[in-house]
């Protein structure tokens, strides 16, 4: 599936099921309720934090919920994600080309 095609699946959705989108920041609210939701997976499963009896450990459906929340908010306020990633990675290939490669403590 493509970005737009997750977009527009995403819009059908939302108005097929979902009556409408929620505002803007009640969906940036959702998206840092996600986030910590992955925070939360990866200090149990890769950090030093042991999971709890009932915790979740879906870390794909958590990165699916950040990334459903991340295109509603997309949508709402009119924003083409993939013209938006196709710039941003032009961006960081334009400013950090050298950066990383360079970098000493990247090297092993």
């Amino acid at each position: 599936m493509t970005i737009e095609e997750a977009q527009r699946r995403v819009d059908e959705w939302i108005k097929e099921y979902g009556v409408r989108y929620f505002n803007e920041l009640t969906n940036m609210a959702i998206l840092t309720e996600e986030v910590g939701e992955v925070a939360r997976i990866m200090a149990r499963k890769y950090g030093e934090q042991s999971f709890k009896e009932g915790d979740k450990n879906e870390l794909a459906d958590e990165l699916a919920d950040v990334l459903w929340v991340l295109i509603c908010i997309s949508n709402q306020t009119g924003i083409d994600l993939t013209e938006a990633f196709r710039k941003n990675l032009e961006k960081k290939t334009d400013r950090d080309n050298k950066r990383h490669i360079n970098n000493p403590k990247l090297k092993e």
